[in-house]
């Protein structure tokens, strides 16, 4: 699938953005970095929805069964805060999770907040589909994105993802030499 051109699902849970309250800053971070890392070209598919679990699962179901995304990436609802169910509604539709995700994450975000600990993201598979989520501050988003990103593009390829090609001198992916 080297040639296609990779669909990029980008979620931002938040009742007050969905509602027009203020403008979606997290999810324009997270296009932003999607264009500074990758040099392949990709497409995003956009969703600003209210923080509630059912909303979150349908969302993340949509953007990989029909969409056929595959990366989603979600801003918002991971604190401890009762409104905050992305990683419920991540667990709830995934297959199989990818703790070591939300881990190196927190990992990261606590070099710069001790609050980092009360932060729930987390990350998971859906078919042939991985769906990370993120923080909701923009600067977060990307220490996070940073952090993590370099393994990104070899889990799609694991899954028979299309081929993400990165900017090495921004973002440099692992994968693994060839025999």
């Amino acid at each position: 699938m080297a040639d296609t051109i990779a669909k990029i699902g980008i979620v931002t849970a938040s009742d007050r953005a969905s509602k027009g309250v203020y403008e979606d800053i997290s999810g324009k971070a997270i296009v932003d970095t999607m264009n500074d890392y990758l040099i392949s070209q990709w497409e995003p598919v956009y969703r600003c929805i209210e923080d509630d679990q059912k909303t979150i699962e349908d969302t993340l179901k949509q953007l990989v069964d029909e969409e056929k995304c595959c990366l989603i990436v979600t801003t918002g609802g991971t604190g401890p805060a009762a409104r905050d169910v992305t990683p419920e509604a991540t667990e709830a539709v995934c297959d199989r999770m990818m703790p070591g995700f939300g881990e190196l994450m927190r990992a990261e975000s606590l070099k710069f907040v001790p609050t980092a600990i009360l932060s729930r993201q987390t990350a998971g598979l859906r078919g042939s589909s991985l769906i990370i989520n993120l923080p909701g501050k923009p600067k977060s988003i990307r220490e996070c994105l940073d952090a993590v990103f370099p393994a990104v593009p070899y889990c799609i390829d694991l899954m028979e993802g299309p081929y993400l090609d990165c900017n090495e001198a921004i973002i440099k992916p692992f994968r693994p030499k060839q025999k």
